[in-house]
C-alpha cells in the first residue's frame, strides 16, 4: 500500500506564491507517477501536473508558466510550486500516486484560497 499526504495550502493574495508538498510512504517503489489535481467548488477535478519516477513532467496549459512540479526522491516528496496565483486557482489540491493505469492512491487534499 501507498500513502500520500499533502501540506502547504493556505490563504494568499492574488499574485502571491505557495508551495505544496506531498510526501509518499509505504510501498513507494510501486509508484509510477505522482500527480497533483485540483477541484474547485462545483467543478470537476482536473489534473494540474504530473511527474514520473525519472523526472519527466507535464503541467496543464491553464497553469503553465506559473506552476512547477518537482520531486526530491531522497525525501519521497513531490512539490508543486505555484506562482502568480489567481483567484481562479482557488481549489482543494490533491496529490495522488499512480501505481498502475487507473489505480491511484489519494491524499486528503489541502485547501488553497486566493483572494482578489
Amino acid at each position: 500500500q501507498v500513502q500520500v499526504a499533502e501540506s502547504g495550502g493556505g490563504l494568499v493574495q492574488a499574485g502571491g506564491s505557495l508551495r505544496l508538498s506531498c510526501v509518499a510512504s509505504g510501498s513507494i517503489k510501486t509508484i509510477k507517477v505522482m500527480n497533483w489535481y485540483r477541484q474547485a467548488p462545483g467543478k470537476q477535478r482536473e489534473l494540474v501536473a504530473d511527474i514520473t519516477t525519472d523526472g519527466s513532467s507535464n503541467v496543464a496549459d491553464s497553469v503553465k508558466g506559473r506552476f512547477t512540479i518537482s520531486r526530491d526522491n531522497a525525501k519521497n516528496t513531490v512539490y508543486l510550486e505555484m506562482n502568480r496565483l489567481k483567484p481562479e486557482d482557488t481549489a482543494v489540491y490533491y496529490c495522488s500516486a499512480t501505481v498502475r493505469l487507473g489505480y491511484d492512491h489519494w491524499g486528503r487534499g489541502t485547501q488553497v484560497t486566493v483572494s482578489s
